[in-house]
């Protein structure tokens, strides 16, 4: 029996906890209230969502090994994958186990699909004739119009249904009859891929293969030194020497794959963990001071102006907020 509802968060913790399998690293870069809501629907063979966010942000995602996943946007507001601006009707078909970076330029919509790779291989081998290809490394599909505008209409009907909750995608043959729709657009958009050369699109195709999974190795390379070094005192040389990269390079993987330099980004992970342990903290027992110290910020002063600076409220006003509210 097919699964489906929607989930609605005003927390950027409990938002990336409900993401299937995946495990994500979100990091909030614009003031404003966040918001997020999570459509989903499970099927037999596929799981459809949709998610909706409120606020500019930079998300460092890991998915898990088994399914198959496609990413895309919903809507006119480009999602930027890996440095690539993707615009309504691509696709990403995703790699194995992909460690990746997508952010948000603001308010946004997007979709994730998976489905095993059984499921894709047998409907691809009677549909076309033969096997989806697959590579070790990510793609981004453009197909063509027609296609979109099919597995587009499927996927709003699919969210449609969860989101209203009705009884019908209850039935069998309900569910049966929307997962074989879907799986047949998915393969006709797979397969009717017509990325192009044109250097002003943005496809990866343009740029040498060798060069992008150099810079994504770096990002994963990182993305862990940081994570094993965010309470450190670290500094551009060090964090170079940790990763084996010159810091000119650095500086360019990270302005193209997070629009940042290496240290913005620092500074905001460890503005967005203090936010987190403000959240959760109980203001009768913790103080600003305390969190901010936590989190190598030393000058209460100046760390109260970048807070409000990046979030849109004091420090003490996150502290206070009731976390239920």
């Amino acid at each position: 029996m097919a699964e489906g509802g929607t989930l609605t968060f005003a927390d950027p913790d409990g938002y990336t906890a409900a993401f299937s399998g995946a495990r994500v690293n979100l990091t909030i870069n614009g003031a404003g209230e966040f918001k997020a809501r999570l459509t989903r629907l499970k099927l037999r063979h596929l799981e459809i969502y949709r998610y909706y966010e409120s606020l500019p942000r930079i998300a460092y995602i890991s998915l898990p090994p088994k399914p198959i996943f496609l990413s895309f946007p919903v809507g006119t507001v480009p999602l930027i994958f890996d440095g690539f601006a993707l615009r309504n009707g691509d696709m990403v078909l995703h790699s194995r186990s992909e460690r990746m970076h997508q952010r948000l330029s603001g308010e946004c919509q997007w979709g994730l699909i998976s489905l095993g790779p059984e499921q894709l291989a047998n409907y691809s081998k009677a549909l076309i004739g033969q096997p989806i290809p697959w590579s070790p490394a990510s793609r981004i599909l453009r197909s063509p119009r027609a296609e979109v505008a099919i597995f587009q209409r499927l996927f709003g009907q699919a969210c449609h249904l969860a989101e209203t909750g009705q009884k019908l995608i209850d039935r069998p043959e309900v569910a049966t009859a929307l997962e074989h729709d879907v799986l047949h657009a998915i393969i006709h958009c797979l397969a009717g891929n017509e990325a192009d050369g044109n250097p002003e699109n943005g496809n990866p195709k343009n740029r040498n293969p060798n060069t992008r999974r150099h810079h994504a190795a770096v990002m994963v390379r990182f993305e862990e030194a940081l994570n094993k070094r965010i309470d450190d005192k670290l500094t551009m040389p060090a964090l170079c020497a940790d990763i084996g990269v010159p810091e000119r390079t650095l500086r360019m993987c990270c302005a193209e794959f997070l629009g940042a330099s290496p240290m913005r980004y620092l500074l905001l992970q460890r503005l967005n963990k203090a936010r987190s342990a403000l959240r959760r903290a109980d203001p009768s027992t913790t103080s600003v001071a305390e969190v901010a110290r936590n989190h190598q910020f030393l000058e209460l002063g100046r760390f109260a102006v970048t807070y409000r600076t990046t979030f849109g409220e004091s420090p003490s006003v996150t502290l206070q907020r009731n976390p239920r509210a």
